[in-house]
């Protein structure tokens, strides 16, 4: 038996002091990491390649933000060794229900074939995930994040762990105490994901 089961408060102040939760491989026990190194995407910093930026010129996509949250992280769950459980589907549904989650969604022709998702508090934003079913989907979800937080005033795009993908992106890691005294200030700002 669990000696706890996720839920929204428990959510916040896990984020808030800088730690995010992954089932462990079995997906009984729920692990709380609070990684040092820790990998940010500075929000003037997002590095658009030539093949990307080509990406958004030619239009392929549309992109929309919070209409498709659950279909998003179904989408990242659909990896073969996926984290994403139905726990964890359920609970940040939650969390996106009362304006602490939100996604963005990349479509072609009426198909979801992108996108990324996160936890929202004060400035900060908190990455979870991403998927893609078309070339640079999740990439241009990404970018489209980027401009979104940096249109609502968030100043900290949180993600987790440094990978050779996310670097290529902009990513960099700090230290856990510069993280936490950014993300210390981000908690204080008021923004919002929809800019207004």
């Amino acid at each position: 038996m669990k000696p706890y089961t996720l839920n929204p408060e428990l959510l916040y102040a896990a984020y808030s002091q800088g730690y995010f939760p992954m089932p462990d491989q079995e997906g009984e026990d729920i692990l709380w990491f609070r990684p040092d190194p820790r990998a940010i995407i500075p929000l003037d910093g997002f590095h658009v390649s030539r093949s990307l930026r080509k990406t958004l010129r030619k239009q392929l996509f549309q992109v929309t933000f919070d209409q498709s949250f659950q279909d998003v992280m179904l989408g990242c769950a659909s990896h073969p060794e996926t984290w994403i459980s139905q726990e964890f589907v359920d609970v940040y549904g939650q969390m996106f229900a009362v304006g602490l989650a939100h996604s963005v969604e990349i479509w072609h022709r009426d198909i979801l074939v992108g996108g990324t998702y996160g936890v929202s508090l004060g400035g900060a934003f908190f990455a979870e995930s991403k998927f893609h079913r078309m070339t640079d989907a999740s990439k241009v979800a990404l970018y489209y994040l980027v401009e979104r937080l940096k249109e609502g005033g968030y100043t900290l795009l949180e993600c987790q762990f440094l990978t050779e993908h996310l670097k290529s992106l902009g990513a960099v890691e700090i230290s856990d105490s510069q993280y936490i005294h950014q993300l210390k200030e981000a908690l204080m700002i008021h923004s919002r994901f929809d800019g207004l």
